[in-house]
């Protein structure tokens, strides 16, 4: 696993606070049954997923939660581990010599019912993403296959598509054009196999429910509790079962990051991804098996473009430019953020190998600080000299010591450079990410982790069909420069891409804050855990060594 210490400076007291009932108090010798029995001499990690998902089904999922778990529970033809793709589903693959055709054996693997895994339960899986009525959110993933884009658009019929299975352990792609990233993002969650017969039991809740959760990972769902907890259990039928060391893995649902740093404290949990940021300098200094990941991700803000004011770009540009980005990651995140200027973060790479972020340049924003007299004079154009008569706004977050410390940063930068005051609303998770589905808002938190690593990954939230857009943002010009891009090579495809981010940072339905860091903490008996590059975890290789 990669780590990398960032130097941080300022200390901080500790939030005590109660931890949530229902934690396992012992991780290597305790694990608890569905019918509540005590196994003893179990390999089990409580791991906190801080929230509930809102949904664990692979077609359906967009959030990093679900990821978590998803990546746990299912295989795909692909998997990454330590960094490197690895023939996971697939035991054997060729590619034709035009890039186009990607033929993929399957190895001999079961289900977690002991049924064997099918090429057709591959097809399955990838037709029903790409089924409008599915209205999976990255639907868009598929459509580097041959005629995916026009199926789902109403122009072919679903046997035209590009996807078939030749016979039970032949599962064949053809593309409608080389994509040489095409590999690393089969492993993404809308390109695991399914099961139609569990899913067509109940398709709104069959992935929570132990009894048609059927899987293809070293894990399987075996108990679900709202709001509480998950469970997954070994997955005894997974063809590489001898390297999963773990029997259980809990994860829990404790949103609040003081109150899981106190749990992980007293180790009642094992793992955990988030802590408050003022904890974060005395952790760096104190705690050894404190870490900061590497992320490719972006935290934003969304303006709701269909409601006024922020439907007018100048208030856009105003808000945007009046925030300090610099004193968010250092005085309040403290966990080595990079204050953001264009939407895609730094570590992806252009066709000659560029960092597309320091070649795309920084579109005049002054991470320092803010361009406070700029902020103003837009805002007096758009009729609001010193913010006078600017109408009463809420800027939304999801409950979190992190969101709102941030929120409220912004919230008094408003106040203090363009003399508007806006008010704070949180919502739990679920709603939340409902509400900015909807347009149930003004101003909103957002944040995107990249699905696979390249620029147009990110760009792509925001084309007009994107189940992602939650700005609701529409620019045809836009939506041509991505749709070209993924049919595009070399430096074209670069230009595309580059003009693609121009407008979304001319137009602003969104506009970044910072680039993601990874701050984690793993109790050091956990041994070989791992995220992929898109920071999902991976436990299938992972033990408990005390």
């Amino acid at each position: 696993m990669f780590k990398k210490k960032i130097a941080l400076v300022v200390a901080a007291m500790l939030m005590v606070l109660t931890v949530l009932a229902g934690c396992s108090a012992n991780s290597k010798d305790t694990s608890q049954s569905t019918d509540g029995n005590t196994q003893l001499g179990s390999a089990v990690l409580n791991f906190n997923l801080a929230a509930d998902p809102r949904t664990i089904d692979p077609s359906l999922n967009d959030a990093i939660d679900g990821s978590h778990v998803i990546n746990n529970t299912f295989e795909g033809l692909m998997r990454e581990i330590d960094g490197e793709l690895q023939n996971a589903m697939a035991e054997t693959l060729e590619i034709s010599d035009d890039g186009l055709v990607y033929t993929f054996h399957l190895r001999d693997a079961k289900w977690s019912d002991g049924q064997p895994v099918k090429a057709q339960d591959f097809e399955y899986g990838w037709k029903r993403v790409l089924d409008p009525l599915t209205a999976a959110p990255y639907a868009p993933h598929m459509f580097y296959i041959k005629n995916a884009q026009a199926y789902y658009e109403g122009k072919a019929s679903i046997e035209d598509v590009g996807i078939h299975s030749v016979d039970d352990k032949t599962f064949e792609i053809t593309l409608k054009t080389p994509t040489p990233y095409f590999l690393s993002l089969i492993t993404r969650g809308a390109f695991m196999p399914l099961r139609k017969d569990m899913v067509e039991k109940s398709p709104e809740g069959w992935a929570k429910d132990p009894a048609t959760a059927i899987s293809n990972g070293p894990f399987v769902l075996a108990e679900y509790t709202i709001g509480d907890r998950l469970v997954l259990r070994k997955n005894a039928n997974y063809w590489d079962a001898e390297k999963t060391k773990l029997d259980q893995i809990n994860y829990l649902m404790i949103i609040e990051a003081s109150t899981a740093l106190t749990a992980y404290d007293s180790g009642e949990i094992d793992i955990i991804n988030a802590m408050p940021a003022q904890e974060i300098p005395r952790l760096m200094k104190e705690d050894p098996t404190f870490n900061v990941l590497p992320q490719l991700g972006t935290y934003y803000l969304i303006f709701n473009v269909n409601k006024a004011p922020t439907n007018d770009v100048k208030v856009r540009h105003a808000l945007a430019l009046a925030i300090d980005r610099k004193a968010i990651t250092e005085s309040v995140k403290k966990g080595g953020e990079i204050p953001a200027t264009g939407f895609n973060p730094i570590g992806l790479k252009d066709s000659a190998g560029n960092d597309f972020n320091k070649t795309a340049g920084d579109y005049g924003v002054n991470v320092d600080g803010g361009n406070v007299e700029e902020a103003k004079k837009l805002l007096t154009e758009a009729g609001f000299p010193d913010g006078k008569g600017f109408p009463q706004v809420t800027l939304l977050y999801n409950t979190s010591e992190s969101h709102k410390a941030v929120a409220e940063a912004i919230q008094e930068m408003w106040k203090k450079n363009l003399g508007i005051s806006v008010d704070l609303t949180n919502q739990e998770w679920a709603v939340f990410q409902e509400s900015r589905k909807q347009g149930n808002f003004d101003i909103a938190r957002g944040g995107y982790i990249g699905d696979y690593p390249d620029p147009v990954g990110l760009l792509e939230l925001f084309v007009t069909n994107s189940s992602n857009n939650d700005p609701h943002w529409s620019n045809p010009e836009y939506d041509e420069l991505i749709n070209q891009s993924r049919f595009a090579k070399g430096s074209e495809r670069d230009e595309l891409i580059y003009k693609a981010q121009d407008i979304l940072m001319k137009d602003l339905p969104v506009t970044p804050i910072y680039y993601y860091t990874d701050p984690v903490m793993a109790k050091e008996y956990v041994k070989n855990w791992q995220k992929n590059s898109m920071s999902y975890w991976y436990f299938g290789r992972t033990s408990i060594e005390k």
